[in-house]
């Protein structure tokens, strides 16, 4: 408030006491402080100092009861209860179940189940589209962050295992915008590919044969792996400028052993690129498999089959794998990947219940 609150009032513009904050004061308000000054000086000193005591003990006591709190809250427990379980969207798809491709719709699910966080997948995202609106992707980050999901990884497609090199150019442009897609929705991960020889007729005949299938004639695994280690290269400086980790996953291709995943990861030689472990793609032998693999992962996907598996249903021991991993001091995501017949509805708050027991730190 100002002169213009008083336009009919004299104002004092001189010095103030020591401490006084310098102001245009009204000449009645200077009158009426010089009038009771004297009065405002005589205050009893018994009150006086009764009250600095009371105020003392008040500080004293606020003092020790935060003293007291911070010493309770240093005494709790530090690490978290477990490891943080999301869902892949991928669960509530499986690449047939139309009903469940709206990406809205999973984060909305995945928040009412009880998850921690979000994985996308990105063929599901885009949904045919090759361009994706970024009001659209700023959309899903608003609603996840609403949901208090993180949106925590991304699983990508990539060919990285072709003789042709306008191919492997091609597929590293595509994994570079899928960086970036990353990048503009805050996912701090994507899984990457080694792309495999694609001599399968498809997919379920792949899985017929485990995973397994010929190179291209003339051509060996010797040939693929300085493809795609050249491929990954080329691509680390985008992965390390968007502060986005690639997690090459035990998937096929070259990818189908630990030690060809390792090879890559090894002969690349970067913090962008480490492993992303998927619990369901060493069909045989899969424990010792996932231990050599678990000292450079950064991501865990958890498949689970109730109902049966689609192609087909491996009876994984999650207590098992949890030791592995907490040996191995991980720390990270595990990612539900639901992959049986059953309806998600049901098979994902079960799939849920049983990571988050195996996955509770030991006491």
């Amino acid at each position: 408030m100002g002169r213009d609150a008083f336009p009919d009032t004299q104002w004092y513009n001189g010095p103030l006491a020591a401490g006084r904050t310098a102001a245009l004061q009204p000449m009645s308000r200077i009158y009426e402080f010089t009038k009771t000054k004297e009065k405002t000086m005589s205050i009893n000193r018994r009150k006086f100092l009764t009250g600095s005591t009371t105020a003392a003990l008040g500080l004293a006591t606020l003092s020790t009861a935060t003293t007291r709190a911070a010493e309770a809250a240093a005494s709790t427990p530090g690490p978290r209860p477990g490891n943080p379980i999301a869902v892949s969207t991928y669960s509530f798809w499986h690449f047939d179940r139309g009903g469940l491709t709206d990406m809205q719709k999973c984060i909305r699910l995945a928040a009412e189940m009880g998850f921690d966080a979000v994985e996308l997948l990105e063929v599901q995202m885009r949904n045919g589209r090759p361009e994706l609106d970024n009001a659209y992707l700023q959309s899903l980050k608003r609603q996840a962050f609403l949901a208090g999901m993180p949106l925590c990884g991304m699983s990508t497609h990539q060919h990285f295992v072709s003789p042709e090199k306008d191919d492997r150019k091609k597929n590293i442009a595509l994994t570079v915008d899928s960086i970036e897609l990353a990048y503009k929705l805050g996912i701090p991960t994507i899984r990457v590919n080694t792309g495999r020889w694609r001599t399968s007729k498809n997919f379920d005949e792949l899985m017929a044969n485990r995973g397994i299938e010929p190179p291209l004639a003339g051509y060996t695994e010797e040939d693929a792996f300085p493809w795609v280690i050249e491929s990954f290269e080329k691509i680390i400086p985008t992965a390390e400028k968007c502060g986005v980790v690639l997690g090459l996953e035990n998937h096929w291709g070259l990818g189908l052993t630990p030690e060809g995943v390792l090879r890559i990861v090894d002969a690349v030689d970067s913090p962008w690129l480490q492993v992303t472990m998927d619990t369901g793609n060493f069909l045989e032998d899969p424990y010792k498999r996932l231990e050599k693999i678990a000292p450079k992962t950064v991501f865990v996907q958890a498949k689970t089959y109730y109902g049966g598996g689609v192609w087909y249903t491996l009876d994984l021991d999650y207590d098992r794998i949890a030791e592995i991993l907490r040996k191995h001091n991980y720390g990270g995501y595990i990612s539900l990947e639901f992959e049986g017949k059953e309806t998600p509805k049901t098979a994902v708050p079960k799939s849920l219940a049983m990571l988050r027991t195996a996955f509770a730190r030991s006491t």
